[in-house]
């Protein structure tokens, strides 16, 4: 199993210009550290449970291009970009210039959208039905791949359509960047991900995300998709402590209620926990640190990581 981290929170400093600088130092000791994943929110102001709607909050795809200027190896990823939110010939346009600066290092993490406040804030239609959401999620991923593989681009579409596009140069990986699609609906977005997708997220306890992926793996044989050909990765935000003592020391430090999103964890309960991850399916674990606290990010690696090569 390999390991990853997600960044959702943008306070590093008191000073909100110093917002990429932490992110920076971040995604360059994660590298070091031997994590194989950074991947960063793509939404315009933050959402509930990770923090306040008035946060400093940075745009996903111009970190990922300066992020993939100033890492060598790390995957990079936004964990996911809405449909709705740039013209997808556009995006696919900004997909490929990422996957140039970083040589071949981008996951093009993409979703159906959710969160309707923000739509309403910066003027974007919201359909209040998912199936049509997920509708549109799935053909804009039809046209970026056009955009990705064939040298002039002719796709009309319901909600999209190009015309003779051009997209040069094209990514580096072929035939396209990995493509993971983030939700897990068992009825239309795990059909979705099994027709057009590489790889899935899903959040939960490893019982949970395991009946995902046997969900995800009953669609991909109504439709004829090798299940071992999609990556299957899962998120969990922790908060990583030697010991019960110091896990208690250091959520009282940082203000860590009780119902905090994700697991408060000791390294030996974090073992415990991600070989149930591993039992259950999971190939990259993924996670968030509660407010860019960066021990647990030192400590996952130095004391629970070797656990799992």
């Amino acid at each position: 199993m390999k390991f990853g981290i997600h960044n959702p929170s943008w306070l590093y400093d008191a000073d909100p210009y110093e917002m990429f600088e932490g992110v920076k130092r971040k995604a360059q000791r994660a590298e070091e550290l031997g994590y194989t994943w950074f991947s960063v929110m793509d939404h315009l102001i933050q959402i509930p449970l990770v923090g306040q709607p008035d946060e400093p909050f940075m745009e996903g795809w111009t970190v990922l291009a300066a992020l993939a200027a100033v890492t060598s190896n790390i995957r990079l990823a936004t964990l996911v970009s809405s449909v709705a939110y740039r013209n997808p010939a556009l995006l696919a346009k900004m997909a490929a210039g990422v996957d140039i600066i970083s040589r071949g290092r981008l996951t093009f993490g993409f979703g159906a959208g959710w969160y309707y406040q923000e739509y309403g804030q910066y003027g974007y239609v919201f359909p209040e039905k998912p199936a049509i959401r997920i509708r549109q999620m799935e053909e804009a991923i039809r046209l970026i791949k056009t955009l990705w593989t064939e040298s002039r681009a002719t796709f009309h579409g319901q909600y999209f359509h190009v015309e003779e596009a051009l997209l040069e140069p094209k990514p580096v990986q072929k035939p396209h960047p990995p493509i993971l699609i983030g939700g897990g609906g068992e009825q239309l977005t795990l059909r979705a991900l099994a027709r057009v997708g590489d790889a899935c997220n899903f959040f939960g306890s490893p019982d949970e995300v395991k009946h995902k992926y046997d969900v995800l793996r009953a669609h991909c044989d109504r439709e004829g998709r090798d299940y071992n050909s999609i990556e299957r990765t899962n998120m969990a935000p922790i908060i990583l402590a030697r010991d019960e003592a110091a896990l208690k020391s250091k959520r009282d430090r940082l203000g860590v209620a009780d119902q905090v999103r994700g697991y408060a964890l000791t390294v030996s309960q974090a073992i415990d926990l991600l070989g149930q991850y591993q039992d259950a399916g999971t190939q990259l674990f993924i996670t968030s640190f509660y407010h860019n606290e960066l021990d647990s990010l030192e400590l996952l690696a130095s004391d629970v990581l070797p656990h799992f090569k």
